[in-house]
This record gives structure tokens, sequence and C-alpha cells, in this order.
């Protein structure tokens, strides 16, 4: 029961809640996430470690950047991810994906900044 307790409360708060849905589509850097979701990188990386820690994303480390994506989810991770992420529907994460659109438009393919 502890381990269900930690998995919901990975989902408990909406900044954890928006970088996982910014996830879906794919693996993104720190700086690309902090950008969308307009938060330092401290506390960026704060909720991405939380969301580590509780076996929903898996980081890799390129140059000075950290790159986050998701963890092989299965059973109830997944079910409740495919809620989640149901849940980027609503304004605020229609929104976010708009954001990733147009800064991953504007980067290119140059890469995050000192990597």
């Amino acid at each position: 029961m502890e381990n269900a307790a930690r998995i919901f409360k990975a989902l408990a708060e909406s900044s954890r809640l928006r970088l996982l849905c910014l996830l879906a589509d794919g693996e993104r850097c720190v700086c690309e996430l902090m950008a969308v979701v307009d938060m330092p990188q401290s506390t960026v990386s704060r909720h991405l470690a939380y969301l580590r820690n509780t076996g929903w994303v898996i980081a890799t480390r390129r140059g000075k950047w950290m790159y986050y994506r998701l963890a092989d989810l299965s059973g109830i991770r997944r079910r409740l991810f495919d809620t989640v992420t149901s849940l980027a529907e609503v304004k605020e994460g229609r929104a976010d994906h708009e954001r990733l659109a147009l800064l991953l438009r504007e980067k290119g393919t140059g890469g995050c900044e000192g990597s």
C-alpha cells in the first residue's frame, strides 16, 4: 500500500503533472521544460527528481544538461499516465504544448545551450 501512496503522491502536485504531460511526446532537456513551465531550474529539477525517485521518469546527462523521458510504464502507472495525459486537453495543458512547439520551432536543431 505504501508504494501505491508514493505513486499517487507523485501525481498530487500540478507542476509534476505538467512535466509528465510534456514528456508524453518524448525526451526533453531541463532547459526546454524550464522555458515551457516558466519555473527556475532548481524547481523543475526538484520535481523531476521526485518523479525519477518514484519511477515515473528516467534521466540521462549530456554535457551540463539533464534529459528526461518517461520510464517504461506498465500496469497501474500506464493507466494513471493515460488518465493524466487526457487531462492535458484542458486549457493549461494545451498551452504548455503550444509553448513547447513554439520553443522547438525557434530552437531548431541547435540543441541546448552549453551542451
